[in-house]
C-alpha cells in the first residue's frame, strides 16, 4: 500500500559564509504552519539582534497546498528574499523556513552579488540539511459486528493502519490512523467484505 509523501526538516542546521567580509549566516529548520516559521524568524532575530539583515523564506506544505513568503528586509528589492525563495523551490521539500542572516562587512557587492551571496547561502544550508519522509495521515473510526473483527484488523495492517483505541460493547468500535493515500482503498476493501454495511468515518487529518 502507499506511504508516499514528502520530504521535510529533520532539524535546524547553520552555515556560515564570508563574500566580501560580509557574514552571511544560513538558518534552516522546520515550520509546519505560518505561524511556526514567524516564530523561527523572530527566535533568530532575538539571537542575532545586531546583524544589518535577516532574510527569510518560507514554504508551509507541499506540492499544490503551499503557503510561501520572504523578505528582502532593507536589501534593494528582489535581491535577498526572492533568490532564497528560488532555491526552497527547488529543494524538493516542505514545511521549511529559512533565515539568511547578513554582517555588513563595509563593501557593497551589488545587485548581482547580493543574489549569489545569498542564494548561495541557502543552497549550501539546504544541501546540509537532515530530512525525513512526512506521511500526511488521518484519523478514522469504525464500528462493526464481532465476525469480521479479525478480517478487519487485516485490512488494516495491510494498510499501513495504527489502531489508536479499541472497546467492544454490542459491537467492536476502533479508532486508526493511517496514511490519507491509503484511505480510499482501505474503505473499498471494508466495504466489500461487509456487504456495504461498515464504512470507515474519517474524523481528521494531520501531518506525523
Amino acid at each position: 500500500m502507499s506511504t508516499s509523501g514528502y520530504e521535510v526538516p529533520a532539524g535546524t542546521i547553520r552555515i556560515e559564509n564570508r563574500v566580501v567580509n560580509s557574514r552571511f549566516i544560513a538558518t534552516v529548520g522546520p515550520a509546519r504552519s505560518v505561524e511556526e516559521a514567524k516564530a523561527f524568524i523572530a527566535a533568530v532575530r532575538a539571537e542575532m539582534p545586531d546583524a544589518t539583515h535577516h532574510v527569510y523564506a518560507f514554504k508551509v506544505g507541499y506540492g499544490s497546498s503551499v503557503i510561501e513568503g520572504m523578505t528582502d528586509d532593507g536589501e534593494p528589492s528582489g535581491t535577498a528574499g526572492p533568490p532564497v525563495l528560488a532555491v526552497l523551490r527547488g529543494a524538493d521539500l516542505g514545511d521549511v523556513v529559512i533565515v539568511v542572516t547578513r554582517y555588513f562587512g563595509g563593501t557593497k557587492l551589488g545587485t548581482g552579488g547580493l543574489v549569489r551571496a545569498y542564494g548561495n547561502a541557502a543552497r549550501e544550508a539546504l544541501a546540509a540539511l537532515p530530512r525525513e519522509r512526512r506521511i500526511p495521515k488521518a484519523t478514522i473510526g469504525l464500528e462493526f459486528p464481532y465476525p469480521f473483527f479479525e478480517q478487519i484488523q487485516r485490512l488494516l495492517a495491510r494498510h499501513h493502519a495504527e489502531i489508536q483505541e479499541q472497546s467492544f460493547g454490542a459491537e467492536v468500535t476502533l479508532f486508526a490512523r493511517l496514511p490519507v493515500d491509503n484511505l480510499l482503498a482501505l474503505a473499498a476493501e471494508v466495504s466489500e467484505l461487509t456487504a456495504g454495511r461498515v464504512s470507515p468515518v474519517r474524523l481528521d487529518t494531520d501531518e506525523a
